[in-house]
């Protein structure tokens, strides 16, 4: 049982504009959830379900007068019976990976091109300490080798990426040379090479590094380091899309007992014929298990955030905590 509180708090009466909340699983999550509720306080508001046009689950809220608060509290019964990730068959055609047929041009041109907009991107990063997230794409070159062509609309948005900068370009051609032919053996040590790559960073700040701020640094929070694994997906010809969900896994606490913990967390999903979504967790370098529970998988991460919306100019401030309990179910006769 996980309980999840989200409490906003003005230092005045304010309208709030729609609020958009993401934190409902995914119809698609792999980890069966056995009860949901969703509760928003004040409760003299308006929330109405939606599916978005990614298939996300969202609710959104109205409220008609000023509030001095906006609590959102989620209660959700999980079954963390563990399964195996890898069970799963790739249909025959993708089971054997190489490079896609004129990769190496492709990636130059898309070096060049992005060559000097590298210096702006960099002026920028030393005036803001990082990089905004970006969300003007172009189509791989490389798009759709893996997929049939009916696939390739309903793919399109996922398989749309930025040009490949240096260190981008430095770590695909590199990649390249070495992966395994075996197409689930190269995913899986191309999620391990990501997560020694870049080392694991608590970031409180809002946006997400590009790819190439990300391994410039050598570091980044979940978030940052599933956006480049995205990145390098789609340039190798997946269609891959950003997940926000939570991670519940076991731990030790000061006396040496198991307890449960949940975060919110990032990972990156490819679509591999004939297993659908695979989940790659690029913090942990392992494929997402009963542990993570999906709630919103979009093209870009700026359509995935928890909660969205818009607000009268005031000072706020935000906690959020989570409890998890474990319940034990007695067997059946």
């Amino acid at each position: 049982m996980l309980t999840h509180q989200t409490r906003y708090r003005y230092d005045r009466p304010v309208f709030l504009g729609p609020q958009t909340i993401r934190l409902r699983p995914s119809s698609t999550a792999r980890t069966p959830v056995r009860s949901y509720t969703l509760r928003v306080a004040p409760t003299d508001c308006k929330q109405t379900w939606h599916q978005d046009s990614y298939g996300n689950h969202v609710a959104e809220v109205v409220f008609a007068e000023r509030v001095t608060h906006f609590d959102i509290i989620v209660r959700l019964e999980v079954d963390l019976t563990p399964r195996n990730p890898f069970d799963f068959l790739l249909e025959p055609s993708i089971r054997q990976w190489a490079a896609p047929a004129g990769f190496t041009t492709a990636l130059h041109e898309d070096a060049a091109q992005h060559r000097a907009q590298s210096i702006q991107y960099q002026q920028q990063a030393a005036h803001d300490g990082m990089f905004a997230s970006q969300t003007s794409f172009e189509l791989s070159a490389t798009q759709g080798q893996f997929y049939v062509q009916e696939d390739h609309a309903a793919l399109a948005l996922y398989c749309a990426t930025s040009a490949a900068g240096p260190h981008l370009y430095a770590f695909l051609t590199d990649w390249v040379e070495k992966a395994p032919q075996n197409t689930l053996d190269m995913l899986v040590a191309l999620n391990r090479a990501v997560a020694r790559r870049i080392g694991y960073q608590v970031r409180l700040e809002s946006g997400v590094w590009s790819p190439e701020e990300t391994l410039t640094r050598g570091i980044g929070s979940c978030r940052d380091s599933a956006w480049l694994m995205i990145a390098l997906l789609r340039h190798l010809g997946f269609a891959a899309r950003f997940v926000s969900g939570y991670l519940i896994q076991a731990s030790q606490n000061a006396d040496g007992e198991e307890v449960l913990t949940c975060d919110l967390h990032a990972w990156a999903e490819a679509f591999l014929p004939g297993a659908g979504w695979v989940g790659f967790d690029t913090t942990s370098g392992l494929l997402a298990a009963q542990g993570h529970l999906p709630l919103a998988a979009t093209p870009a991460p700026e359509h995935a955030a928890p909660v969205t919306g818009v607000l009268d100019p005031c000072k706020a401030t935000f906690e959020v905590s989570m409890q998890t309990e474990r319940l034990h179910v007695p067997d059946s006769d």
